[in-house]
């Protein structure tokens, strides 16, 4: 096995590692969400109840909240956001590979956001007055873990081109995304907060875990010796006619 390869299979060991590292707690968190646990159903409901009476309470925070639901929805983020940072990285600043594992990474984020709703099969949150009532399954939150994969791929994506002085402010932009957004969820009624924290939690990992794979997946190779046949190639053989 070249030193290539061997990179490699190392690379791809520990992004399983840091995969299985918050596979483990999440899947705990479907479980409890999936069998009801009484403690953390009723926590939810409490919180829900409160923020959707803040948000029907004041009807300016609420055209506020259902504008952030529509523009933080993964069908702009991605298009409007993620995919033009990612072409500006591909061809104004020629990171090929880190665009395309960006592009690839938000990709399997919302895929596999949609699969595991699937999966755990948890119905949306109730209330007596509802102030937003949403389609499909509740757990994870897909604008949380979507907002959470745009904002720290494109943070990983960016970050050898930011100065230091840039560094801060995309970090606290990124965060502002993402909490804005889940906030938003349980104002609307959306989700409830177990929903909204096992989103950031997949969203992290999922990223973590691709970069962790990612990151030196060419490795830098030994200077080949002077009289190295890599420095002096054979003469080409002339074509046979």
């Amino acid at each position: 096995m070249n030193v290539m390869t061997r990179s490699r299979v190392r690379r791809l060991v520990r992004a399983a590692v840091y995969a299985v590292a918050v596979a483990v707690p999440f899947a705990l968190l479907a479980y409890l969400v999936r069998t009801g646990f009484d403690p953390l159903a009723r926590a939810d409901q409490s919180v829900i109840v409160a923020a959707t009476r803040v948000a029907r309470t004041h009807p300016g925070f609420l055209q506020v909240l259902e504008v952030w639901q529509r523009v933080s929805q993964p069908l702009v983020g991605y298009p409007l956001i993620g995919l033009p940072v990612c072409l500006w990285m591909w061809l104004r600043r020629s990171y090929v590979t880190r665009a395309w594992w960006a592009i690839v990474t938000m990709l399997v984020g919302w895929m596999l956001g949609w699969s595991l709703k699937l999966v755990v099969e948890r119905a949306r949150p109730v209330v007596e007055d509802p102030v937003s009532q949403p389609s499909g399954y509740s757990f994870p939150s897909g604008h949380a873990l979507n907002a959470t994969v745009l904002a720290s791929t494109l943070i990983v994506l960016v970050w050898p081109v930011l100065s230091p002085r840039a560094r801060p402010f995309v970090l606290g932009l990124g965060g502002a995304w993402v909490a804005i957004t889940c906030a938003d969820r349980l104002f609307l009624g959306a989700h409830f907060p177990s929903d909204v924290i096992g989103g950031v939690m997949l969203g992290l990992g999922l990223v973590w875990a691709a970069y962790a794979g990612y990151r030196g997946w060419t490795p830098n190779l030994p200077t080949p010796a002077p009289d190295h046949p890599a420095l002096n190639p054979a003469p080409p053989a002339k074509e046979k006619m």
